[in-house]
């Protein structure tokens, strides 16, 4: 029996090993964890139960056969995160670059059909040279089955990926498939063609990391939510996002203690709002303000920053958090930025996670460069988003609502259930001196009177007063009670339920 023991105690520890002392060397010196490692972080201490320990391929071709490494380059199984389920999956980079076989996406498969079985998350821990050439069309079968799995799973289960390392080809479609990307800075890059491919078929010369790195999909393309300067960072980080959402679409958002009074007042909100409508000031001001201890989970700050999105907690619950920020081009929307929303919005909606919205917009962004780039449809996924959503929604508009603008962020009409106003908010079709240069264009000659009539439009239209009397907005509020007020209305709809069609699915305009 003892015999049986150690063999059992020596195969672990090979495996463990993954690809050897030298290779485990090699991943530490470019700053990485290794596979295991980096689940020690993420997971609460001795929580990890691996599965698929002993599994290798089955290839055989270009001298496969003896290169077979227990757990084929991905570690496999569940744990805890502060005591709450999710299965995981991360890719070891020290077996054969961490490239994808057919056994290691049936690993793979395996733990994502079990947590959706079992109604909990999936974190993915990318860091893999791609597909396994030697088997050819077995792996990217293998890609397939877990594409096929992503797509099941959405709107049931979140899916979080953390790229880690070279994320590249076929590997990028799971992870572009999931809720939620980060990346970890100077070490992870993700694209469809490389480099080398770009150079031989563009004749451009680009480096990976200008192709696929943080920066550029954080800043630029939108692709990944955030990005972290290391692995343990990055680990610690998505600890702290996983304990903002639900386990499932039947589970409720989890709740924490809390040791924030509710009906906190900040008198500083007072004097947020600048005198000059022109004038700018940071919308995060305020989600610092209402949040509880001002903790905020801001997911995709380095992109179309006009519009701020993330998370916070009132009364300990989760809620979504979606924001003009009028530090950046006004605070207007544009392509960048509904995009952005509408998919924090449905995400918010799939989870039955509230949406606080916050209001200061002058409208959608002129100029043929919008207009060619198709905001009319982009700026519909937004709207479509809140339309459709049957979450809790509260509102509250801060200074300017415009125009069509004011309709697409969460609107009483579109479906918003409670609407509160700074005595600060200016609701109208669009901006005090426009309209009076429209109104009066045979004035238009003559400044004093311009002048005149906007400071008229501006007394008549530039207030809530006109929505509050027809009941689009619910209250002017203090500003300094808001904090208080959005929690009172959040609590009262706790219990809300909403009908909706049946339908196979909508037909977003995508």
């Amino acid at each position: 029996m003892r015999a049986v023991l150690e063999q059992l105690e020596s195969r672990r520890e090979e495996a463990r090993l993954g690809g050897g002392t030298r290779r485990i060397e090699a991943q530490h010196a470019k700053g990485k964890l290794t596979a295991r490692e980096r689940l020690e972080v993420l997971l609460d201490e001795g929580s990890f139960e691996e599965f698929d320990m002993y599994v290798t391929h089955r290839a055989v071709d270009f001298g496969m056969a003896n290169q077979k490494v227990a757990g084929d380059g991905v570690v496999t199984g569940w744990g805890t995160i502060n005591g709450r389920l999710v299965y995981v999956f991360s890719q070891d980079f020290t077996v054969l670059g961490g490239s994808l076989s057919e056994t290691h996406a049936q690993k793979i498969c395996k733990i994502m059909d079990m947590a959706l079985r079992n109604g909990a998350p999936v974190i993915g821990l990318n860091d893999s040279g791609g597909a396994r050439i030697q088997e050819g069309v077995a792996s990217l079968a293998g890609y397939a089955d877990v594409f096929k799995r992503n797509v099941e799973a959405s709107g049931v289960v979140p899916q979080i990926s953390v790229i880690m390392g070279p994320c590249a080809g076929g590997a990028v479609y799971s992870p572009a498939m999931t809720d939620f990307i980060f990346m970890v800075r100077d070490t992870s890059y993700m694209f469809v063609t490389g480099p080398d491919v770009v150079k031989t078929v563009t004749n451009e010369v680009v480096s990976a990391e200008e192709l696929g790195g943080a920066r550029t999909h954080t800043q630029k393309s939108s692709v990944a939510d955030g990005a972290f300067d290391n692995d343990v960072e990055a680990l610690e980080e998505i600890r702290r996002l996983f304990d903002f959402l639900p386990l499932n679409n039947h589970d409720k958002p989890p709740v924490r203690p809390f040791h924030d009074d509710p009906s906190r007042l900040e008198m500083r909100l007072d004097t947020l709002v600048p005198d000059s409508s022109t004038k700018p000031y940071d919308m995060k001001e305020l989600i610092l303000a209402v949040a509880d201890e001002g903790d905020f989970f801001e997911v995709g700050e380095a992109f179309a920053r006009n519009l701020v999105t993330g998370f916070i907690r009132i009364e300990g619950r989760t809620v979504g958090v979606v924001a003009n920020q009028p530090l950046v081009l006004a605070g207007c929307l544009d392509i960048d930025s509904s995009r952005k929303g509408a998919r924090f919005v449905r995400f918010c909606d799939a989870f039955s996670i509230p949406i606080l919205t916050l209001v200061d917009v002058p409208g959608f962004l002129p100029g043929t460069g919008q207009e060619y780039g198709g905001v009319i449809k982009h700026g519909a996924k937004l709207l479509f988003a809140y339309s459709q959503a049957t979450v809790p929604m509260v509102t509250l508009i801060t200074r300017k609502a415009y125009g069509g603008a004011y309709d697409v962020m969460a609107s009483k009409h579109i479906g918003a259930d409670v609407n509160y106003a700074w005595p600060t908010a200016e609701i109208a079709v669009m901006g005090a001196k426009g309209a009076a240069e429209i109104l009066h264009r045979a004035e238009l000659g003559d400044p004093d009177k311009i002048a005149e009539r906007t400071r008229d439009y501006e007394a008549r239209f530039a207030n809530p007063f006109i929505a509050a009397e027809r009941g689009f907005i619910d209250e002017v509020i203090m500003p300094h009670t808001s904090r208080k007020r959005i929690a009172r209305a959040f609590a009262a709809l706790r219990r809300k339920a909403a009908e909706t069609r049946w339908r196979k699915h909508d037909t977003m305009p995508l």
